[in-house]
């Protein structure tokens, strides 16, 4: 059976927003919509009067992405993938383990 969708309404910065998310979901999309209010809302405290509004969304957008590049790369489990063969191959030849 597949789970039944909600429909919610954000609030993101001077905006609300209507989504359809499954209920599981829904935190993620209300934390995401208060992370990029405070993340506008910092630059507008800051840039207000001086910049656009669109270019304080465009610095709060590329803060957002910046940071979630960032973690990303943090997360990258590649160079431990070799390293994980290796040692397996090392200890299964110790132990003696067929293949």
């Amino acid at each position: 059976m597949a789970e039944e969708k909600l429909h919610i309404k954000l609030h993101i910065y001077d905006t609300d927003l209507h989504v359809n998310t499954y209920l599981d979901d829904e935190r993620y999309y209300r934390d995401a919509a208060k992370f990029i209010t405070d993340i506008v809302n910092s630059y507008a405290s800051i840039y207000k009067g001086m910049k656009s509004d669109k270019d304080i969304l465009y610095m709060a957008l590329l803060d957002i992405a910046f940071r979630y590049e960032k973690e990303c790369g943090r997360n990258d489990t590649k160079p431990f993938s070799s390293i994980l063969t290796k040692l397996t191959s090392e200890i299964e030849e110790t132990l003696g383990v067929k293949k």
